[in-house]
């Protein structure tokens, strides 16, 4: 749970271009075009409408912001995030499922540094 909430916390900090504490829609705009999870297809780029694109991107906003005030705070990305990671892990279920992550990706930090914390307790 402490490296979730590291993670989080740094992670937001980054996005946090204006350092108000507070994600706007652009700031989280570009970290939800960098997962670019909706322009591909197994790893392959598809074509997908750019009004479709902003009306998810639009969504996926007002989802993480719970109190509807136009932004997000700390703990509106922290809840939201956890949220959508426990979807994704029980939607993958016992599948095999194969991830590729990218450089410098939420998710490819987290990995890193739960690796790291296993190799210092090993």
């Amino acid at each position: 749970e402490e490296a979730f909430h590291v993670s989080i916390r740094d992670r937001f900090a980054h996005l946090d271009a204006d350092h108000d504490g507070l994600l706007s829609y652009s700031e989280l705009l570009k970290e939800l075009q960098s997962l670019r999870v909706l322009e591909t297809h197994f790893g392959i780029d598809v074509q997908t409408d750019p009004k479709e694109l902003a009306h998810v991107y639009k969504s996926l906003f007002v989802q993480f912001d719970h109190d509807s005030n136009g932004t997000v705070d700390l703990e509106e990305f922290k809840s939201e995030t956890k949220r959508m990671m426990l979807a994704m892990a029980n939607g993958m279920g016992f599948l095999p499922v194969q991830m590729v992550l990218e450089e410098g990706s939420f998710l490819k930090i987290a990995v890193e540094r739960e690796s790291n914390k296993l190799g210092l307790a090993a």
